[in-house]
């Protein structure tokens, strides 16, 4: 009789022995894939917050004789921790407080052979202008609603022409006419605009024009 009793007991303690391992398993199955998903789900909120645009400076070229600025290099870079940006995506928003602008990337407006020397030479071949084709323009469809690329600093070259992919360590020069624009942009002009992604957070430009133009290349932001 106690032999029975002994050996059903026995049976109990293994079936609940067996039932908590099964359950321990499962519990171990389910604690690792919330582990994994909460990971991915950090690292997409992570790069979700982080992606965007910075705007490094903002230069400007004047022509002294019309007193105004007649061309505008934005430099910007990705934001630490950013996903790979597509400027041919890209959208720059500018307002002269008169004008409201928005700019899309010309391919024909394209450099990444940049040397030391002055970001405004024309050689670069970067500023869109129409209007008079006499006048120098990086192609023929490059209307003053199209922006260029000067390549700064791409070590990987991810900025190519046809897919200016902007990532880590990458800094370019947005180049606009803003002679064309806006008919050049004069003194005591408040400036403001977007370096806007395609997802993201976009650079911020803000900027007011000195009151007298004392030389022909600035910083302005």
């Amino acid at each position: 009789m106690k032999g029975s009793i002994g050996i059903g007991t026995l049976i109990v303690f293994i079936a609940m022995v067996l039932v908590a391992a099964v359950a321990a398993s499962v519990l171990i199955q389910t604690s690792s894939y919330l582990q994994q998903k909460a990971m991915l789900t950090g690292r997409t909120t992570t790069e979700e917050v982080s992606t965007g645009l910075k705007v490094v400076a903002v230069y400007g070229a004047i022509d002294q004789i019309k007193n105004a600025i007649i061309k505008l290099a934005i430099v910007i870079e990705p934001n630490a921790g950013s996903a790979p940006l597509d400027l041919k995506a890209t959208k720059l928003m500018l307002s002269n407080s008169t004008v409201q602008a928005e700019l899309r990337y010309d391919e024909d407006c394209y450099n990444n052979s940049i040397e030391y020397r002055d970001i405004f030479d024309d050689n670069y071949n970067v500023w869109p202008l129409s209007g008079d084709p006499t006048k120098l323009s990086c192609a023929a469809n490059a209307t003053i609603t199209s922006f260029g690329i000067i390549v700064l600093q791409d070590s990987d070259g991810s900025v190519r022409r046809d897919s200016p992919i902007i990532n880590r360590g990458d800094r370019v020069a947005l180049t606009v006419n803003t002679s064309g624009l806006f008919n050049g942009i004069g003194p005591r002009t408040h400036v403001t605009g977007f370096v806007r992604p395609e997802f993201g957070a976009p650079g911020v430009i803000d900027f007011v024009t000195p009151v007298l133009y004392t030389e022909t290349r600035m910083q302005l932001q």
